[in-house]
């Protein structure tokens, strides 16, 4: 009797220890995907450029390379010193091309007929007083500047504007999921996920290749008009 005893309390006991590594390898179950609201908010601002950058250059040609050179080298030294008269710091002009190569000149019959040199200096300028850009074209051409592409304006320091931007889309994006919860008869919860991306229209820079020549007038009608900037968020909300 004692011996079927021990058989049976030894069964009951393997059966435990089998149960118990079972248990112990079993896959737990995974967890449910929350479910979630993702909205897109926008936020829109028109705003002022307070700086403008342009190419201001001398286009110089002469038979003679070192007389090229210097007519050049001249030129340029008076347009420099016109916009620094003018109120423009000389650290906001940098030079961005020098250049110097031969150019063959041929007759109506298609025969060479000898070489000159051209010479190009080009600067960079920031002008960071919009109020004076005419005058400051106009004295720049008067010094000798024959060769200007473009202006471009911008804003010197968008980060307050992006900043109230980045608020507002977010607001928006609030309330777009406001509107949608309630539509669809439940709850936001804590944001999952956040990201965002900005953009900002700058114009095209205006072609300023007409001016030049010793009749040009001393002032250069510029308008700056308005930049405007874009901030779009992306926000995933958790549904409860």
């Amino acid at each position: 009797m004692n011996r079927n005893k021990t058989i049976i309390f030894s069964i009951l006991l393997s059966l435990v220890v089998l149960l118990s590594a079972c248990a112990s390898n079993a896959t737990p179950a995974a967890p449910a995907t929350p479910r979630t609201l993702s909205v897109t908010g926008s936020a829109q601002a028109s705003l002022t450029p307070d700086v403008a950058y342009i190419n201001i250059g001398v286009h110089s040609e002469n038979a003679d390379a070192q007389e090229a050179v210097a007519i050049n080298n001249t030129t340029s030294q008076a347009v420099a010193d016109a916009l620094v008269a003018q109120g423009v710091d000389a650290k906001d002009i940098r030079t961005v091309n020098f250049s110097i190569y031969p150019q063959d000149e041929y007759g109506p019959d298609g025969q060479k007929t000898g070489t000159k040199y051209v010479v190009d200096n080009t600067v960079y300028v920031t002008l960071r007083d919009l109020t004076k850009i005419g005058v400051i074209l106009g004295e720049a051409v008067k010094a000798g500047a024959n060769s200007i592409n473009g202006i471009q304006f911008d804003i010197a320091d968008k980060t307050p504007y992006l900043t109230d931007a980045r608020k507002a889309a977010v607001d928006n994006a609030y309330q777009q999921a406001q509107e949608l919860a309630k539509a669809a008869g439940v709850e936001l919860g804590a944001v999952q996920s956040i990201s965002y991306y900005n953009s900002y229209a700058v114009p095209a820079p205006m072609d300023m290749k007409g001016i030049g020549g010793g009749g040009a007038a001393s002032y250069v009608p510029v308008s700056a008009g308005q930049l405007p900037i874009t901030v779009d968020v992306s926000v995933t909300y958790e549904i409860k």
